[in-house]
């Protein structure tokens, strides 16, 4: 199954410190896909809706909540987030793709809530220390 894990669940592995309490993502749309994330969503025990090309779908699952957002804010959907997305261990052979800290400040900025701003400038200083960092390893060759 093709997604990428956006939302707080995303900026959490990028080090943001923040909570949450959901996962958010956006699988490919081929219809291959959505037949495989209803089928694993049916193997757990959930409800499979019918997805919202406009709005997210949150599925509460015996795990947790999942939403499922075909076309975040700020986004042309999964195609236009996997470029810049990374496989990140989370543990137990598990490698998610998730959405790069530029791209989730570009769908946070397109939402363009107050609530979101505190977590849209620890991202974007987060972006600021990762190229000081890569900078500095470049001076160091």
């Amino acid at each position: 199954m093709s997604f990428v894990v956006i939302g707080g669940f995303a900026r959490v592995i990028h080090g943001t410190g923040e909570t949450t309490s959901d996962i958010d993502i956006v699988p490919s749309t081929r219809p291959e896909n959505l037949r495989r994330l209803s089928n694993a969503l049916e193997e757990i025990g959930a409800a499979v809706p019918a997805f919202d090309v406009e709005e997210p779908t949150m599925i509460p699952t015996p795990l947790g909540d999942l939403k499922v957002v075909l076309t975040p804010a700020g986004t042309r959907g999964w195609d236009d987030l996997r470029r810049a997305a990374n496989r990140e261990p989370l543990g137990r052979g598990v490698r998610p793709s998730v959405a790069s800290p530029g791209d989730l400040a570009r769908m946070l900025a397109a939402v363009d809530r107050d609530q979101d701003m505190p977590k849209l400038r620890r991202l974007r200083r987060l972006i600021e220390l990762e190229h000081e960092l890569s900078r500095g390893r470049g001076i160091e060759r």
